[in-house]
């Protein structure tokens, strides 16, 4: 603790938190003992002027990917708000230099969510490619008529390209669960990953973004959204994939221009896509959901019940940590302050 440090005055004894969105029973259980929690009971998304007002009279806000912190917001903010403890690892929703100028803490939690979005892009990997949303259709219409040599043929995952951009966390996770099924790994990130990890991993390094979509067979999205990422896959990209081949995001749907996939699909250049996040969430573009071989998940990457515990925990952990003076385990680098 910086002692010179002087801790912030909570008329009630304690910080005023405002939680945007219903959180775990036990969560929100150990938020009410510890702080003076302002829970969100319907679980319906805060308009922004909600969002307003709770910062306007709170010490703590603890949003989430639905709620987006712009600077405006943040210049507006009462004196009061002087941390963001961020519920997900994603923070391109915050403006972390609004925060920073108004030293404004900003916390995330970090790596509780890889495995469970790692599980959810290998459903992605496995089943568009064996057209699993397509036969699933074919039986709950009762239109099955029964197995034949020829019948829902898919492609093999065995000596396939799966190719990985975004080498994070979840990327190598995905890496590490993807060659179990023989497929060959390939990966672009902008830090090329130790050798030894690459040896670990079993995969190789393509030092081009271009090179990679092209030779990939399956290529599934594990970066963050920034303004350089933003339509990542645009028509030009996508044009330069294998005929046939797969398109797997689990990461923002703002990666991928929705037009050119869609273009893509219906002319036949892509077999198809496995999506568990949209540009317009929660709105699902129409053309996605009737296209037989895309796999339309509701943004479930990190839907299990002990990812949300443990990031729920991770939040209660960074403000307390704050509260007494000390640096918050999670503290975003951007916004120190």
């Amino acid at each position: 603790m910086d002692p010179h440090y002087t801790p912030p005055h909570f008329p009630s004894g304690k910080p005023k938190v405002v939680v945007t969105r219903q959180l775990m029973p036990s969560v929100e259980s150990r938020m009410s003992e510890l702080f003076e929690a302002v829970l969100n009971t319907s679980d319906e998304p805060m308009s922004r002027d909600a969002l307003i007002a709770a910062m306007s009279d709170c010490d703590v806000l603890v949003p989430t990917v639905t709620d987006r912190i712009d600077a405006d917001m943040i210049e507006n903010a009462g004196d009061g708000l002087r941390l963001i403890a961020n519920f997900g690892a994603g923070m391109e929703h915050i403006d972390l230099s609004a925060a920073a100028k108004r030293k404004i803490k900003v916390t995330n939690t970090p790596g509780v969510f890889t495995d469970d979005t790692a599980d959810i892009a290998m459903a992605g990997i496995i089943g568009v490619p064996r057209r699993i949303r397509e036969g699933t259709a074919l039986v709950r219409k009762g239109e099955w008529s029964g197995w034949a040599p020829s019948g829902l043929l898919g492609r093999k995952l065995g000596g396939k390209v799966l190719g990985i951009v975004g080498m994070g966390r979840i990327g190598q996770a995905v890496a590490h669960r993807a060659k179990a099924f023989g497929l060959e790994v390939a990966y672009y990130n902008r830090k090329r990953l130790p050798e030894s990890l690459e040896r670990m991993l079993g995969v190789r390094f393509i030092s081009d973004v271009d090179a990679l979509i092209g030779l990939s067979d399956i290529l599934s999205l594990h970066c963050p959204l920034t303004e350089e990422t933003r339509d990542l896959l645009d028509a030009r990209r996508i044009g330069l994939m294998k005929d046939g081949a797969s398109i797997i995001n689990t990461a923002r749907g703002e990666l991928i221009d929705q037009e050119a996939l869609i273009e893509a699909l219906y002319g036949g250049k892509l077999a198809g896509a496995g999506l568990d996040v949209y540009p317009d969430e929660p709105n699902v573009d129409e053309r996605l959901l009737k296209h037989p071989n895309v796999m339309t998940l509701p943004h479930i990457g990190s839907a299990t019940a002990e990812g949300r515990e443990a990031s729920g925990d991770k939040v209660i952990a960074n403000i307390r940590f704050w509260v007494d003076g000390h640096r918050p385990p999670d503290q975003v680098l951007t916004a120190l302050v």
